[in-house]
């Protein structure tokens, strides 16, 4: 293989490294949106859990309300 004789093997090995380190940078980047993209797809259901527990949570305070007035008019 012939160069340019301004062109050294330390610049071709420069230029492999730094796109190298582009790729991997990229293939890092895209596994981090894909966990993004994993946890944004479960939002709805932990949104709807929150919302049946937040009903159960006033089912239960009105319970509560309603034996604690039962206790004091004893």
């Amino acid at each position: 293989m012939k160069f340019d004789p301004r062109i050294t093997y330390a610049l071709i090995l420069a230029l492999f490294l730094e796109t190298a380190g582009g790729l991997i940078w990229t293939g890092r980047a895209a596994a981090r949106l894909d966990a993004v993209e994993r946890a944004v797809a479960t939002q709805p259901e932990v949104a709807e859990r929150l919302a049946r527990l937040e009903a159960q949570l006033d089912d239960v305070r009105r319970s509560q309300s309603r034996i604690e007035r039962r206790l004091e008019g004893r």
